[in-house]
Order: structure tokens, then C-alpha cells, then sequence
């Protein structure tokens, strides 16, 4: 984890999931399925290279972290994380750099394409296609956490824009820093937030980090 401005820890990379077992060990989650099941048990980690954790709403990301002794961020911890020491728009500075976070964009929308390729009904696409696992694994979508060397700041945190939306401590709901598709429909860079859905809701951008008071850290 990143110490922040002295007072919190926040991970470093976008959280990836493990399966919590009943003999107390854990097993990697598929970062393309949500983990809806309540009967099974989840908690958050944070590494490099790996992907992360889309599909995931609100309400499990919360949970996830506190399996793990974290918490989701607030708004201002999350904030001051992406825009580092220098307080700058995009965690590398004040100017957009299209391609040094995962923010590229593609030219066929991910969730059309899995449409076309299911063969769903076109006005179906936004409501039927939104959660399907196969999205995040289409050519030049989701990549793995780090792999966009330059999307960090002196705090040493990654992909907090682009890549995946994160999930961040509000019970209304709240995702931040955009995804790879859109890095500016709701504002800038570290400016960029969602409100339009519930802590329950979840799709293929739905993503999440952890947070920890740094001061109950041995």
C-alpha cells in the first residue's frame, strides 16, 4: 500500500479477488465473473500485473475489503491518491496524455461487439449485454494492473484513471477515475465521477481499491 498525505494507506493497484474456503485458505476469483453468490466468501488483494476485479457492485467491493482489514476510500482520500503530490488532473500531470493510462478507447464498443458476436438483440444491448464475462476479454480492453507504466505519481499508485471505474465509500454510489472506454463523460481525470447507479449495481467496467487508516498499521 501508498501512504497518502501521512493519514492513509491505499492500495497500489486496482484490487483483484480470492474465494475465502472453508478450511481458511483462498483460491483466485476469475476477474471476469461477478461474485454475486452469497454463500461464498471473497476478500480483496492488491498486486501488480494481474487483472483486476471488474463485475463487481458497491456493496461486494465493501465487503471484500473489510474481509481483508481495509475499507473503500472516501472521496477525498481517493482524490488526493490520484492526483498525487502535485495535485494535477491526471495522476501524471495536468494536460491528458491519450494512451499513458488505459483510457485509449477502442473502435467498436465492447459491449456492441459481444452483442453481435451473442447474437442479441440489438436494443437489448444495454440491459442484456452489460455483465456478460466475455467484455473484458475482447482484444484491447481491461489490461493488467501496472501494465501502463506512466499512469501512477510520486504516491506510487496505478491505473487510477482508466482501466476499470472504482468504487469508492458512499451508500449511494459512487465509482471514480473512468474506465477504458471513457476518461472524461463525467469529468476529467482524477475529476471523473459516476453517480447514476446504486452501491448494488455492477457491469463489465465496475471495478475498486482499497483503503486502510494508517495509523492502525503495526
Amino acid at each position: 500500500m501508498a501512504l497518502v498525505l501521512g493519514q492513509v494507506c491505499i492500495d497500489r493497484w486496482e484490487a483483484s479477488l480470492v474465494q475465502i474456503l472453508d478450511d481458511g485458505s483462498d483460491r483466485a476469483w476469475s476477474p471476469f465473473e461477478t461474485p454475486a453468490d452469497q454463500k461464498l466468501r471473497f476478500r480483496a488483494v492488491s498486486q501488480p500485473s494481474v487483472l483486476p476485479q471488474g463485475y463487481i457492485s458497491g456493496e461486494q467491493a465493501r465487503r471484500a475489503c473489510e474481509a481483508s482489514g481495509k475499507r473503500l476510500c472516501t472521496a477525498s482520500e481517493w482524490e488526493a491518491a490520484c492526483r498525487g503530490p502535485r495535485h494535477t488532473t491526471y495522476p501524471y500531470g495536468d494536460e491528458r496524455r491519450k494512451g499513458v493510462c488505459n483510457d485509449n478507447g477502442r473502435a467498436v464498443h465492447p459491449v456492441a461487439e459481444v452483442t453481435r458476436r451473442l447474437g442479441l438483440a440489438p436494443e437489448r444491448m444495454w440491459y442484456e449485454g452489460m455483465g456478460n464475462p466475455l467484455i473484458n476479454q475482447l482484444k484491447d480492453t481491461l489490461q493488467r494492473t501496472g501494465e501502463r507504466s506512466d499512469c501512477t505519481n510520486a504516491y506510487g499508485v496505478f491505473d487510477m484513471v482508466g482501466n476499470l471505474h472504482e468504487w469508492i465509500d458512499d451508500p449511494g454510489g459512487t465509482f471514480r477515475g473512468g474506465f477504458y472506454m471513457d476518461t472524461t463523460v463525467n469529468g476529467e481525470g482524477c475529476d471523473y465521477r459516476t453517480t447514476a447507479h446504486p452501491s448494488s449495481y455492477h457491469d463489465y467496467s465496475t471495478g475498486f481499491r482499497c483503503c486502510l487508516d494508517a495509523e492502525t498499521v503495526e
